[in-house]
């Protein structure tokens, strides 16, 4: 089983691919759509979760997504057709950081993605190419909430892949944006995604013991808890960020 073909089952029961409950993916959102005829753009938009709520919320935002695992954007396909969003919804199966369009957008959504194009500020970079005038940006990304020890290099870190939360945001500033507004992951959203994560992917395995794959999902599933409990819990932190241009182009 590759590792989309995990993560589409590991996020079965918390399809927001990001350590966020429902009440804080909504306030996020509430804060960053505009009201009436807007567009948004999710890049690294998965199953669709954030497209799809983010639909529900403006009934006259239309969205785009663009991911390059067709399993989660054939999820994605179905729940928002099921949704009812299917004709304001346009789904582009390929790599985010390729991905290129005629149209700006008023949000520009990477929430857990920056990976996808090789960290934060070219995540940026992309996001502000596909930006309306006016427009903002909802971002996602990792930050050390204390320094990382020996445990958590050890479960499959680096020192130099994240920064502290002060300088994360200083990062972002000097690149040229303001955040608006800023939620920082609790250790409860954390705990509840990485249960769910663990958990989802467990029970798949556990109730399909003859499926070939069953075995590497029960293993992915164990190694995971472990470097989560024995690594990184408590020291790695996730913040979204509602972020605009300080100077317009």
């Amino acid at each position: 089983m590759d590792r989309p073909g995990i993560s589409a089952i590991a996020h079965t029961d918390h399809p927001i691919a990001a350590p966020l409950g429902d009440d804080s993916v909504h306030a996020l959102l509430d804060r960053a759509l505009p009201h009436g005829d807007a567009r948004l753009l999710d890049l690294g938009c998965g199953s669709g979760a954030w497209m799809l709520r983010a639909q529900t919320s403006r009934p006259g935002l239309r969205a785009e997504g663009v991911d390059n695992a067709p399993e989660t954007l054939a999820a994605a396909r179905c729940a928002l057709t099921d949704a009812g969003c299917g004709d304001r919804s346009v789904l582009h199966a390929q790599d985010a950081a390729e991905f290129t369009s005629p149209h700006r957008y008023d949000v520009v959504l990477s929430v857990g993605a920056t990976h996808a194009f090789g960290g934060l500020l070219p995540t940026l970079e992309a996001a502000r190419t596909h930006l309306a005038p006016g427009g903002g940006v909802l971002l996602g990304a990792c930050f050390w909430e204390r320094e990382p020890g020996r445990a958590t290099l050890d479960s499959g870190f680096a020192a130099e892949d994240f920064d502290d939360l002060a300088t994360t945001v200083d990062r972002i500033t000097a690149d040229g944006w303001t955040p608006l507004h800023g939620h920082v992951s609790t250790l409860q959203e954390w705990d509840d995604y990485e249960w769910s994560w663990t958990g989802s992917l467990s029970r798949w395995a556990l109730e399909h013991p003859e499926h070939p794959d069953s075995g590497q999902a029960l293993k992915a599933a164990a190694d995971h808890r472990a470097a989560w409990l024995h690594g990184y819990r408590g020291t790695l932190g996730f913040v979204t960020l509602l972020l605009h241009r300080t100077t317009r182009p």
